[in-house]
């Protein structure tokens, strides 16, 4: 009988592999969680392959936010829901490195996910409005020693990328300045066009829009070598700044509980979207590179950033307060 049985579903494995691969499928809506108010770096990817997805899986995907504390609330949940697909997490540098290297959070940043697969990193852009009198790295150093802590940069969240590459900045510099913290990029890009804020190392994805639109001005951005969607605008490196280097990266995570199996065809099928014409042109405007890959490959760059940050946040002194 037990020969029988397993004959039997081998046959229908055969038969039907669409049935078997759709198995490895939640069998429902799935929600993606950003961290972040909607219109920031985050979003706008979660939203670029969650369409995808819901075309490909012919079931509605959703991306909802829970913004707040740097994106750790969103990881928080997500931690905490059932491992059957249905709720994924968009991971990101904030809530799965540098906030838990900061202060205490509700979650195993190394334990309580199962990586799916890695979307993109990107520079940040260090972007001012443009009434701002310093348009340059060197004129805004300037400007930053003539006013002491009076200079304001806008990030995403007290120990958000952002708030460290400001940090960086300062630090390399020697200068001072006013850090004001957000719910994301969203509500602090609103705040900076319209003159709230005067600065910001934002993340390439959420700035790009009013980069190109010309309500925001690029003064720089933060990877060793300038990426080809803003082949005209320097690096810090380039800027006076030698081995200046704060990148953003975003992926899909679900629960630890969620199995393998179904994490490994999730990621086959969000390799395929991320080969898609459409939406390798998005992912290249929003300077996003180095995505795809398999589970592991995203598990262990998650390790390693993990490892890369609490040393950063230690050996500089760090504090989560501004």
């Amino acid at each position: 009988m037990q020969r029988r049985t397993l004959v039997t579903a081998g046959a229908a494995a055969l038969a039907f592999p669409s049935l078997i691969l759709a198995q490895n499928l939640p069998t429902g809506p799935v929600r993606i969680i950003v961290g972040f108010a909607p219109g920031g770096g985050t979003d706008i990817l979660a939203r670029v392959i969650g369409q995808k997805l819901g075309e490909m899986w012919k079931t509605q995907v959703i991306v909802e936010n829970k913004a707040g504390a740097s994106g750790t609330i969103a990881a928080d949940y997500v931690a905490k829901q059932p491992g059957d697909g249905a709720t994924l997490l968009m991971a990101h540098i904030n809530s799965q490195a540098i906030t838990p290297a900061l202060q205490k959070v509700n979650y195993d940043a190394a334990k309580d996910f199962q990586p799916v697969v890695l979307v993109g990193v990107t520079p940040n852009l260090l972007i001012c409005n443009e009434n701002q009198p310093a348009k340059t790295v060197k004129d805004l150093v300037e400007l930053c020693r003539a006013n002491p802590g009076k200079i304001s940069f806008g990030s995403a969240g007290t120990g958000s990328a952002q708030h460290l590459a400001l940090e960086m900045f300062m630090l390399a510099a020697k200068v001072k300045a006013i850090h004001v913290p957000y719910k994301g990029s969203g509500p602090m890009l609103t705040d900076l066009i319209g003159g709230t804020i005067q600065y910001s190392f934002d993340t390439m994805t959420a700035a790009t829009p009013h980069v190109k639109s010309g309500k925001a001005i690029a003064l720089a951005q933060t990877r060793q070598q300038r990426v080809p969607a803003y082949a005209n605008v320097p690096t810090m490196a380039e800027s006076g700044f030698p081995g200046f280097e704060a990148t953003t990266w975003y992926g899909l995570a679900g629960p630890a509980k969620m199995p393998l199996a179904m994490a490994k065809r999730m990621n086959e099928d969000i390799n395929k979207v991320m080969l898609m014409p459409d939406v390798m042109e998005k992912l290249a405007a929003s300077g996003a590179q180095d995505g795809g890959g398999s589970t592991e490959k995203f598990g262990d760059f998650m390790r390693a950033e993990q490892i890369k940050w609490a040393k950063i946040i230690k050996d500089g002194g760090v504090k989560a307060e501004g």
